[in-house]
């Protein structure tokens, strides 16, 4: 009975658990889908809303080339404390990881280690260094956290844990400094900086999207689930008026004054003045974009930022205005030197000297200041004088799109001090303008008369389908003069060049009419002071050709570092400038020449722009040196190089040809990287011995050669990896339709000679004396050659076999003088050691970065007999880290074991 009866309590029990837990069960499920229904709803739905970024526009020049662009890049940071007791990923040797990171991301030890030995943090970044690195740096990095050893098997292990690397982007200016205050620059944080970036930052920025999913507790996407996706609006592509062509001439044309005479700045604009496209533009001092966190000295665009007086560049307006209204005769007369109605007198640029009385031509050639106070202050006015400066733009803003563009400044003509004021702006004087206000006045002289709004952006395009967004036509603000008075004006300024009184004689080039005015401004100091010394603005405005000017230049010198008298800086500072840039820019245009003269000078350049674009088009080869390899690569590219890389470094050291050499599209170009080892040898067959040598050099080969011609043998095989410092023997012969230069018959070593006794063989020479002009055959047989062959002489191979066998006539009698000639040891072809010697008991290790730039190999390869790894008495470098270890030890790579190398081997 009583067991019965605890049976059945025990079925109640078990009933009433199993009904409790039902309930409990519903009346959750219930709370769930009503009270708690919104607040999990919107659980998921913060959970997975994601903004998605769109890519942001190029920049590229006229003719579509990429000038700025967003590319992959990657950011790194650190795990210094594990995430749970489960976690292995985190750092373990923070003064090894900096050791590694260090040469990679070009980053100071001491500033690494700082970052790895942060005692809160969980997870740190390395600052500006480990921000937006390249894919290059990246795959490095990737490589050392699990090397490959030299058997070919690769370490399991991370050898740097706690490495977190993020996928990123990053923006990329593939020609460095080129027109940099120009496009500007993106920082680290993605916000623009100067230039193009900023001021399209909204257009090249595009629109950002987004998406929301709905999901479950774990998330996963319901079936059902609601989904909301905006996607993102990429930026739009921004082309420029700029032409990469011209721009590398003024590029190098600043590079090289720069490097001569150390200007405090130098400004040139390069416009179409038909068009008011803007087709070349640059600054010195300038930056690299890529690097702005380097230093930038300075952050001004000179060409709309910077005001500056313009001397006598300024007086093309005074001349012009004074045309039109009628009031210059060029045979007029008038007394140079001094104009007296103020005091002081204004006075002609040779202390007032003067040149006595002459015609008012001779004054514009001869740049003379009284001759333009007579024409602007006296025949036109003060009222009509600046009703003239403000037709031609003067103290008004271009327009240009550029951010920070300067109006200038007109004070003296709106509230003069005195009336001398209003005299000396005629020629220059009290009057600020920008380089882009004188481009557009004077290219109204040019294009006959019209002002013209400059445009630096042509147009604007989808990324995706490439329709044009937004294109800038030719915008004619006003007009200015009369096409006859431009037509009148430009006559005279050629005369400024090729008159017999001109002061610009040293801006002629030849074959073409060019019309421009020399300009020489003083400099003030921060009180308004003139600056004692020599402190000038130098500069000049030409356009070409004359008739129909197809380009205009604008050069201005600040403060070139010279002890020449101030008076020579133009025709010796800013002449080879101007002649460099419109010059080379008027033959890549293939506008022909004005003159016979000039065609029969230039023949060459014109015939080949009628033949063919491609080929009157000579390139200049790029400064490659310094950039990334990616960015090298990509610039080389451009002008269809065909570009090889030795090395597998992450930046240029050296570039083969040389920056500036004048090339054509297809040409071959070399890269060598800042890391050499892990290269692998090219295939040098049908090479010339020049291009062995310069391939030799920059691979850090020792080389020595066999023959001429051309090469057909190769003592390292193509392909094999190298580490720097071989030895490479090549063998080269003449082609088959290459002539081969024979010795006289009458001479020893002709075909028609006699031949001569077969000397001792000896390994590893051969003789090339005057008497025998050839190598003797492997076979023992004697060479062409006259008179008794004495014993042969030189060094043998190192140990192991012997190079090629053979004979060889090192002395001999000659056939026409009768005296005993000694040959000297020839260049024959040595081959390597025919087996490797023994093995040392320990061995030299490689080191890591940090030190030589080397990868970890685990444990290296073994050393013949006779070489020496660690000289005697000397200290060993640390190979994973640390102080350096007695003579005669050496750690192998962290994690590896040690082994000794004998004291002294």
């Amino acid at each position: 009975m009583d067991l019965k009866r605890r049976i059945n309590l025990r079925i109640i029990f078990l009933a009433l658990t199993a009904i409790l837990m039902f309930l409990t069960m519903t009346v959750r499920l219930w709370w769930i889908q009503t009270v708690d229904a919104a607040y999990i709803m919107g659980k998921a739905k913060w959970d997975w809303e994601k903004t998605l970024k769109p890519k942001r526009g190029a920049i590229l020049d006229r003719n579509g080339e990429y000038l700025a662009f967003e590319g992959k890049a990657y950011d790194i940071s650190v795990r210094l404390k594990p995430r749970d007791e489960r976690d292995q990923d985190v750092l373990k040797d923070p003064y090894y990881t900096a050791q590694v990171l260090s040469p990679v991301l070009n980053a100071p030890m001491d500033q690494l280690l700082k970052y790895l030995t942060n005692p809160t943090a969980k997870v740190v970044e390395l600052g500006r260094y480990g921000k937006k690195i390249s894919e290059e740096q990246k795959l490095y990095i990737e490589k050392m956290q699990y090397p490959v050893l030299p058997n070919g098997e690769q370490v399991k292990t991370n050898q740097l844990p706690g490495l977190i690397i993020t996928e990123t982007t990053r923006r990329y200016y593939p020609n460095n400094s080129f027109a940099a205050h120009v496009i500007g620059y993106m920082d680290f944080d993605d916000n623009p900086k100067m230039g193009l970036e900023l001021q399209f930052d909204k257009e090249l920025r595009g629109e950002k999207g987004e998406m929301q999913v709905l999901t479950d507790g774990a998330g996963y996407q319901l079936p059902d689930g609601e989904r909301k996706y905006k996607p993102a609006k990429d930026g739009l592509n921004v082309y420029l008026t700029i032409d990469r062509t011209i721009q590398d001439y003024v590029e190098q044309a600043l590079d090289k004054a720069e490097e001569e005479y150390k200007p405090k700045s130098m400004t040139v604009v390069v416009a179409d003045p038909q068009t008011g496209e803007i087709l070349a533009m640059g600054n010195r001092p300038q930056f690299n974009p890529n690097t702005y966190y380097k230093g930038i000295t300075n952050y001004t665009n000179h060409a709309v930022g910077t005001m500056f007086e313009p001397g006598s560049t300024f007086k093309i307006i005074t001349l012009a205005a004074a045309i039109e209204e009628g009031k210059f005769n060029p045979n007029e007369m008038y007394q140079s030197g001094m104009y007296r109605k103020f005091k002081p007198p204004i006075r002609d640029h040779n202390n007032g000297a003067g040149w006595g009385e002459i015609s008012f031509l001779e004054g514009v050639q001869r740049s003379s200041n009284v001759v333009f106070a007579i024409m602007g202050y006296d025949y036109l006015g003060p009222e009509k004088l600046k009703s003239y400066f403000e037709k031609f733009g003067i103290g008004s803003k271009t327009g240009i799109e550029l951010p920070y563009e300067q109006k200038g400044i007109l004070n003296n003509l709106m509230n003069p001090r005195s009336q001398r004021d209003i005299a000396v702006t005629t020629f220059g004087q009290g009057v600020a303008v920008t380089a882009i206000q004188q481009v557009a006045a004077v290219g109204a002289i040019a294009n006959g008369g019209e002002l013209l709004k400059p445009h630096i952006v042509k147009e604007m395009r989808d990324p995706l389908t490439g329709a044009v967004v937004k294109r800038n036509q030719r915008e004619v603000v006003h007009r200015v003069v009369s096409e006859a008075t431009a037509k009148k004006t430009r006559d005279i300024l050629e005369t400024v060049i090729t008159g017999e009184h001109g002061t610009g004689e040293a801006y002629e080039i030849k074959g073409y009419h060019v019309a421009g005015k020399t300009g020489t401004a003083q400099k003030y100091d921060d009180k308004g002071r003139i600056m004692e010394g020599q402190h000038y603005i130098v500069s000049f405005i030409g356009f070409a050709p004359k008739d129909n000017p197809r380009l205009l230049v604008y050069v201005v010198v600040d403060d070139p570092t010279t002890t020449d008298s101030y008076t020579t800086w133009g025709r010796k500072y800013v002449a080879p400038i101007f002649k460099s840039i419109m010059e080379r820019s008027l033959q890549y245009l293939q506008q022909m020449p004005d003159s016979a003269e000039a065609e029969k000078a230039a023949e060459n350049v014109t015939a080949q722009a009628v033949a063919s674009v491609e080929q009157v088009r000579e390139i200049s080869m790029p400064k490659l040196v310094g950039m990334s390899t990616t960015a090298a690569k990509l610039r080389a590219e451009q002008d269809n190089f065909a570009v090889s890389i030795i090395g597998t470094g992450t930046k240029i050291v050296n570039q083969l040809p040389a920056p500036y050499e004048k090339m054509v599209p297809g040409a071959a170009v070399t890269l060598v990287t800042d890391r050499i080892e892990g290269t692998k040898m090219p295939d040098l067959t049908g090479k010339s011995l020049r291009e062995a040598m310069e391939l030799a050099s920059l691979m850090q080969l020792q080389m020595s050669s066999y023959g001429i011609g051309f090469i057909t043998q190769q003592s390292i095989p193509p392909g094999t990896v190298l580490k720097g410092g071989e030895q490479l023997q090549i063998t080269l012969q003449p082609s088959s339709d290459q002539p081969v230069p024979l010795p006289d018959a009458n001479h020893p070593g002709s075909p028609d000679a006699p031949a001569g006794q077969a000397g001792e063989t000896q390994p590893g020479t051969t003789n090339d004396g005057e008497n025998a002009r050839e190598a003797a055959p492997a076979t023992g047989s004697g060479s062409p050659g006259g008179g008794e062959a004495g014993p042969g002489s030189g060094n043998g191979p190192p140990t192991g076999t012997a190079p090629v066998p053979g004979t060889a006539p090192a002395q001999g009698t000659d056939a026409v003088t009768g005296a005993v000639q000694t040959g000297t040891p020839g260049v024959m072809q040595a081959v390597p050691p025919g087996s490797a010697g023994a093995v040392q008991p320990g061995v030299y290790p490689p080191v890591y970065p940090g030190y030589q730039g080397y990868p970890p190999q685990g444990y290296p390869p073994t050393i013949p007999v006779g070489n020496t790894p660690l000289p005697a008495g000397t200290t060993a470098i640390p190979a994973g880290g640390g102080q350096g270890l007695p003579a005669g030890q050496m750690p192998l790579p962290y994690p590896y074991p040690t082994q000794t190398v004998p004291n002294g081997q």
